[in-house]
């Protein structure tokens, strides 16, 4: 009689255990829970690779300073740090400057709305 009990309540545990893991791994397989799953490794994905990027930038950052420093001993910058003022071209002609008269002659006019 004991055996027969042990034995019974055995194979309901297992029973119960296999169908727990069943249902489980049939939970993991549904379109729904598949894609929760890409979209979860994704985003993980792309928070290592922003990191990496950010780490990355901030080496190169670190190398372009010091590479700078080195040139700027190299050359004798560093040692009178002010440099000139960048000089500031006019992007757009001053139209108010009078002209002289010999460009006004050969300057013609395109307006499209002056033949008619």
């Amino acid at each position: 009689m004991f055996r027969r009990t042990f034995w019974f309540s055995t194979g309901v545990a297992a029973g119960v255990w296999a169908t727990t893991k069943v249902n489980r791994k049939l939970k993991q397989l549904t379109p729904e829970s598949l894609a929760a799953s890409a979209a979860n490794k994704a985003l993980e994905a792309g928070h290592r690779l922003k990191d990496r990027a950010v780490g990355f930038a901030l080496d190169v950052r670190d190398g372009m300073a010091q590479r700078e420093a080195e040139l700027g001993d190299a050359l004798g910058i560093n040692e009178n740090p002010e440099l000139p003022a960048p000089r500031r071209f006019a992007a757009i002609e001053n139209r108010n400057i009078p002209k002289s008269v010999d460009s006004d002659r050969t300057r013609h006019s395109y307006n499209r709305n002056e033949d008619h």
